[in-house]
């Protein structure tokens, strides 16, 4: 089971950073070979898949989402989501396309799985620079119709880069200097980070993670004040009142590549990325029932 995982995260990785590669707000032919990836990998596991388009300065973008609903309480929704765009420029292995593989792989696995509550497996445009933190991120988009529809959800869980992981001393960096006093200094841990909202929220998905794998996990509730905790789609969510966490390897505080040329996918550590898709799968389990 756990080399099918690793396949299948190499096999999205392969294709969003070497066949597509650079997916830069500009690149539109890119981010819909993207999109027609994604939604085909999700019509093959059987979801009926929905798209989401938005414009931005006279070009549509398109937020890609399935919906597995609910048996037992339909009306209470866990989301899960990742982007798929890229800095202009990079291949963005890590930053992004771990991230989609892992979605994508999640959703696999649930597909033939009865769960009491329904979870939107969603891939968001527009996360990166200009757009980054702003009102035209697709997270938002989705964020704000489902407060305006009166969705009740119940958390977000936002895959950010779930692919660079080293045992060497000295990888692991940090955004304030006493955390390194809390942390381990070896990059090879995932980390969940969450607002003070939502501590109950990653709570439950971080004892959750910890029954479905043996990886390493560590987790930080705190203010938007520690740079780097709102930086990525679970901001959006937040934004909205609802309770939202990241998943993430650190980015710049491990990764020696983010944003750059050298973003590929030989730089990933496949075996590691299958153990944050189990410990996600066991999360989304306790979370929405199984």
């Amino acid at each position: 089971m756990k080399m099918d995982i690793q396949n299948n995260l190499k096999k999205t990785v392969n294709v969003l950073a070497r066949d597509i590669g650079s997916r830069g707000y500009l690149q539109i032919n890119e981010l819909n070979r993207t999109v027609d990836y994604i939604t085909a990998e999700l019509s093959n596991y059987g979801y009926t898949v929905f798209d989401q388009p938005h414009d931005y300065r006279g070009r549509t973008y398109k937020n890609i989402f399935v919906e597995k609903k609910g048996i037992r309480a339909p009306e209470k929704i866990l989301v899960v989501g990742a982007h798929y765009d890229t800095v202009t420029g990079t291949p963005g292995a890590d930053d992004n396309a771990s991230a989609v593989a892992g979605l994508l792989e999640l959703a696999r696995m649930f597909a033939d799985t009865p769960l009491h509550k329904t979870v939107h497996f969603v891939a968001f445009a527009l996360e990166e620079s200009p757009l980054f933190r702003s009102k035209h991120m697709g997270s938002y988009v989705y964020a704000g119709s489902l407060k305006q529809a009166g969705r009740d959800v119940e958390g977000m869980i936002c895959l950010e880069m779930i692919g660079y992981f080293t045992d060497e001393p000295g990888s692991q960096f940090f955004p304030l200097p006493f955390m390194r006093w809390f942390y381990p200094d070896r990059g090879n841990f995932i980390t969940l980070v969450s607002n003070i909202q939502s501590r109950g929220f990653l709570k439950r998905v971080k004892k959750a993670f910890k029954r479905g794998t043996n990886l390493q996990v560590e987790s930080l509730s705190t203010l938007f004040v520690v740079p780097g905790v709102d930086f990525s789609d679970h901001r959006s969510f937040w934004k909205f009142g609802y309770n939202a966490l990241m998943v993430t390897d650190t980015a710049f505080y491990r990764n020696p590549q983010y944003h750059g040329p050298g973003d590929i996918p030989e730089i990933l550590d496949y075996d590691r990325m299958a153990e944050v898709a189990l410990g996600l799968k066991s999360s989304i389990e306790e979370l929405a029932g199984g």
